[in-house]
C-alpha cells in the first residue's frame, strides 16, 4: 500500500502541469491545505477539494484563500474591525501529503491524503505577517549581510578555505531539531517517584522497545523516511517505566519518554518539516492506541521533553564546494574561526531577548529547572582543548564538532522544547549570531582573541560581552556552581512568562539587534508577539492551572484515623492542612494565594501575578512532597 501512496511534492515541481499531474495520478489525495502560521505558532488548516484546487490551481497559487482575523493570532495587527488576511502557498519549499490512516477511500483503497501547502499570511494585501515571513526574512537579511561583512573584512580568509568572497555563490543557512515527546496509554496516571527511579536508574535511556510502542515508533521512522525526511534514529529516551502485559495479552500502563532525529535542511524547510514530523507521530502513535504528547513538562518531577535545535552557517562556492563557515582551518589547532566565534558570542550576549521566543509558556518554563539537564543559564561550553570535543549537557549552548569532518561543525541551543515555535527560535538565534559576527569581523578580532573574550572571567571587560558576566564553563553548571553563583555568573533565569517577556522592556540595545533590520523584526511584529504570549499565560494561568491547582489541594485528603497514626503523621497533615488552606480557602477578610493570583490577574497587575505565580508553585511543591511523606507512612 505505502509504495502506491505520494508523501510530497518537492520545490522543484511546483509548476502548474506538474502539480496538477501528481494530483491526478494520486487520486488518493482529496483535499489541499494551505498552511500559514500566525505569531503564536499556530497553523492553519482548511480542506480545498482537490478537483477544484485543480481547476482553479493558477488563481490558489497566486492569490491563496482568505481567511480573517478571528482565525488567526495576530493581535494588534488583524483586529476585528481590520481582519482581512490571506494565505498565499509558498512555492520555495517542499509539500507535504499528510494522510488519514484511519479513512481508507473506496476507489482506491488507500489513505484519504491532503497536500499541505507551506503558506505566508499577508494582511490588507500587502503586509506579510506571522512566524514564517520572519523566519524566511530574517534568512534572507542574514545571508546578505553576511556577503557585506565578508567583502569588508577580507583578513577573515586568513582563517577559510577560501581565497576571496568573489568564489561565494550563496550563503546557506541549515538546522535540524531532536523531537523529544511522551507516549502513554490513555487514562493511566503517572506515578512519579516510580518514574523518578527508573530515570535515576537509567532504566529505559536507549533500551529495547517492545509492545505497541515498538511498533509505533518503528511505523514512524519507516512513514518519515517516505517523506525523504532523511530519518537518522529512534530511540527511548531517559523517562518511563516498563510496560505490564494485562490480562488480555496487551501492553498497558505505558509510559515511555522517545526522541527522533532526522537530517538538516534550510532553515525554513527545517522548521516546515517539524510540523509535519509532529502530526505524522501523533497519527501513527494514537493508531496504536497512545497517547502523544509534546508538552515540555508533562510529569513534575520527571525529565522534560527538550527539543535541541542545531544551527550551521555554511557558503557553498560557485565550483560547487561547501565549505563550514564556523570550522577553522585546522580543527586541532582551533575550536572555531573568527566568525563561529562571533555567532557565539552574539547568542550569548542577546539570549535575554532571544529567551522569550525559545521558552514562551508556563509548560517551558516548568521544564527549565535544575536537576533535569535542562539548561537555566546563559553559559557556553566549547571543549577542555580544540583535540577534544565538550558534550557538556548542562549548558544553554553547545559547540558540536567532528575533527575529522568540518562540515559537521554548528551549534546546539539546548533550551527549546517541542512546543517552542521553531521558526522565531531559528529568526531570533540567526539576528543574535549576525550580530556577534559583525561585532567580531568589523573589531579584526582573531580565533584566539575571541577565545579569551568568550573565556574571560565575571567583572573583566571586553569589546563586545558584559563586563559583570562569564560565558563559559566546561564544568557541570549545576554541581560547580551555587544557585547564588550560577546567578551572578551567568545571569538569573525568569522563572514566570512575564518576567521573560520583560526583557523586550529591560534591554533595549538588544531588542534593537532583532529589530533594525528592515524587512524582518518590527516593533510591531514584536509588540504582537508580547501581547498574544502574555494573553495565553494569564488565559492558562487563570482557567487552567489555578483550577487544576484547586484539584490538587482537594484531592489532598485525611486518610489516618486519629488512632492509628503516630505524631509524625500527625505533624504532617498539620502541615497539610495549613497548606490547603493558604493555597485555596478563602476567609471574609483573607483570601487564598489562587484568589489572590486571580484578582491580580483580572485587574492586570501582572508584576503581582507573576510573583504569586512564583510562591504558588513552592507552595505546591511543598504539599505534594509533604503529602507524598505523609501517605507513605501510613500502614
Amino acid at each position: 500500500m505505502i509504495d502506491r501512496m505520494l508523501f510530497n511534492i518537492p520545490s522543484d515541481q511546483h509548476s502548474p502541469e506538474a502539480i496538477a499531474e501528481l494530483l491526478k495520478q494520486h487520486r488518493e489525495i482529496k483535499f489541499v491545505s494551505l498552511v500559514g502560521l500566525d505569531i503564536g505558532g499556530h497553523d492553519t488548516d482548511e480542506k480545498i477539494p482537490v478537483e477544484l484546487f485543480i481547476k482553479d490551481m493558477e488563481k490558489f497559487l497566486e492569490h491563496g484563500v482568505q481567511t480573517d482575523g478571528s482565525s488567526v493570532m495576530l493581535p494588534k495587527i488583524a483586529e476585528l474591525n481590520n481582519a482581512k488576511v490571506d494565505i498565499i502557498p509558498d512555492l520555495s519549499v517542499n509539500w507535504y501529503v499528510d494522510y488519514n490512516f484511519s479513512h481508507i477511500t473506496e476507489d482506491t483503497k488507500l489513505p484519504v491524503g491532503t497536500l499541505r501547502i507551506p503558506s505566508f499570511l499577508i494582511h490588507n494585501d500587502n503586509i506579510e505577517v506571522g512566524s514564517r515571513v520572519i523566519l524566511r526574512n530574517a534568512v534572507d537579511a542574514f545571508c546578505k549581510e553576511m556577503m557585506g561583512l565578508l567583502k569588508e573584512n577580507p583578513y577573515i580568509f586568513e582563517y577559510l578555505d577560501i581565497s576571496s568572497a568573489d568564489e561565494i555563490d550563496e550563503i546557506v543557512l541549515t538546522a535540524a531539531t531532536e523531537l523529544e515527546f511522551w507516549v502513554k496509554t490513555p487514562d493511566d496516571k503517572a506515578d512519579r517517584e516510580q518514574l523518578s527511579t527508573s530515570q535515576i536508574l537509567k532504566e529505559q535511556y536507549w533500551k529495547r522497545t517492545i509492545g505497541p510502542v515498538r511498533t509505533a515508533l518503528e511505523k514512524s521512522l519507516m512513514v518519515l523516511d517516505r517523506y525523504g525526511f532523511n530519518v537518522e534514529m529512534g530511540h527511548k529516551e531517559v523517562g518511563g517505566v516498563k510496560a505490564k502485559l494485562g490480562s488480555t495479552g496487551e501492553f498497558d500502563h505505558v509510559m515511555e519518554q522517545l526522541e527522533i532525529d532526522w537530517g538538516y535542511s534550510s532553515a525554513l524547510q527545517c522548521a516546515d518539516n517539524e510540523n509535519q514530523v509532529k502530526y505524522v507521530v501523533r497519527d501513527i502513535f494514537r493508531a496504536h492506541g497512545l497517547d502523544v504528547t509534546f508538552m515540555a513538562k508533562p510529569i513534575e518531577g520527571v525529565a522534560g521533553s527538550g527539543e535541541h535545535t542545531h544551527m550551521g552557517v555554511s557558503a557553498r562556492l560557485k565550483n560547487g564546494k561547501i565549505i563550514n563557515l564556523f570550522a577553522p582551518k585546522d580543527m586541532e589547532a582551533d575550536y572555531l574561526n573568527p566568525i563561529g566565534f562571533g555567532a557565539l558570542l552574539g547568542i550569548l550576549k542577546n539570549y535575554e531577548v532571544m529567551n522569550p521566543f525559545v521558552a514562551s509558556s508556563n509548560d517551558a518554563l516548568n521544564r527549565l529547572k535544575p536537576g533535569f539537564e535542562a539548561p537555566v543559564c546563559i553559559v557556553t561550553s566549547i571543549g577542555h582543548t580544540a583535540k577534544i570535543p565538550s558534550r557538556n549537557r548542562t549548558v544553554l549552548v553547545g559547540l558540536v564538532r567532528d575533527i575529522k569532518n568540518p562540515l559537521a561543525t554548528r551549534f546546539e541551543l539546548r533550551a527549546p522544547n517541542p512546543k517552542s515555535d521553531t521558526y522565531l527560535v531559528l529568526a531570533s538565534s540567526y539576528l543574535t549570531m549576525l550580530d556577534g559576527i559583525t561585532a567580531a569581523l568589523r573589531a579584526g578580532k582573531t580565533p584566539a582573541e575571541l577565545e579569551a573574550s568568550l573565556s574571560k572571567h565575571a567583572g573583566e571587560t571586553d569589546f563586545y560581552l558584559e563586563q559583570e558576566r562569564a560565558y563559559r564553563s566546561e564544568h557541570d553548571v549545576f554541581e560547580e556552581y551555587t544557585e547564588e553563583e550560577r546567578e551572578h555568573l551567568f545571569g538569573k533565569a525568569p522563572a514566570t512568562v512575564w518576567e521573560n517577556l520583560q526583557a523586550f522592556h529591560k534591554y533595549p540595545e538588544k531588542v534593537n539587534v532583532l529589530i533594525n533590520r528592515e524587512g524582518v523584526f518590527d516593533k510591531l511584529a514584536l509588540e504582537s508577539y508580547e501581547e498574544a504570549t502574555l494573553a495565553a499565560w494569564s488565559t492558562e494561568l487563570h482557567n487552567r492551572i489555578i483550577p487544576n491547582t484547586m484539584a490538587l489541594v482537594r484531592e489532598c485528603r485525611k486518610l489516618h484515623e486519629d488512632q492509628e497514626c503516630t505524631d509524625y503523621d500527625l505533624q504532617n497533615w498539620k502541615r497539610i492542612q495549613e497548606l490547603r488552606i493558604y493555597l485555596g480557602q478563602d476567609e471574609i477578610v483573607k483570601k487564598s494565594l489562587l484568589t489572590r493570583i486571580k484578582l491580580a490577574l483580572d485587574g492586570k497587575n501582572y508584576d503581582e501575578a507573576s510573583d504569586l505565580q512564583i510562591e504558588m508553585q513552592e507552595k505546591v511543591l511543598e504539599l505534594i512532597n509533604t503529602y507524598t511523606e505523609y501517605r507513605k507512612n501510613l500502614l
